[in-house]
């Protein structure tokens, strides 16, 4: 087992790397120092659990596949949507199976099938945590345009049309009506 595990350390340095690997995008919008790839896909588990659980979906599920969503992109990097329009971007599940080749079978596996999950559409929890991953970059946006960016105001409008559960939209509306301070001014028992 020693041996096999050594595949497995190896790739827990390569997932150190999204902790610096910044989410591309938000550079078009003007921001200097966006989000890592860390970041993003922590909050987007979240908030997959959150919506999981209240579409009725397995929220463990739905948080397992969001937190590995992107974890492909230590090999590929963060590519943003006009960068795909030259390049067409690598198949997650093939990255996958490159990251986690020579781990035990019943993990390598296991995290194959997640990222096949994630990528098919399928099931509740891959939808669940697909409407995850629009709604943090949703909320990121929010955030980013109350610090000042403008531009942020696109990504905001594009995240909220791609949504498809019920939750999802609902909660869209609800950060929509919200400043990102609202909840420490209620935790403070200070109004805005």
């Amino acid at each position: 087992m020693a041996d096999d595990l050594s595949a497995v350390a190896h790739f827990l340095y390569e997932s150190g790397t999204l902790k610096q690997a910044r989410r591309t995008g938000w550079w078009m919008a003007g921001v200097r120092d966006p989000e890592s790839v860390a970041e993003h896909s922590w909050r987007t588990s979240l908030i997959a659990s959150i919506i999981a659980k209240l579409e009725g979906a397995d929220p463990a599920r739905a948080a397992f596949l969001a937190v590995w969503h992107d974890s492909q992109e230590t090999r590929t990097g963060d590519v943003n949507h006009l960068g795909k329009k030259y390049s067409p971007s690598a198949d997650p599940v093939a990255v996958t199976a490159d990251q986690t080749a020579g781990m035990p079978e019943i993990l390598a596996s296991t995290l194959r099938d997640l990222v096949a999950e994630y990528e098919a559409k399928e099931t509740p929890e891959a939808i669940c945590a697909r409407d995850a991953d629009k709604l943090e970059c949703m909320l990121q946006g929010i955030e980013y345009k109350s610090q000042g960016y403008a531009s942020a105001q696109r990504w905001i409008d594009n995240s909220q049309a791609r949504l498809v559960t019920a939750t999802g939209k609902l909660l869209a509306e609800e950060l929509l009506s919200q400043t990102p301070l609202d909840w420490l001014h209620g935790a403070m028992g200070k109004k805005p």
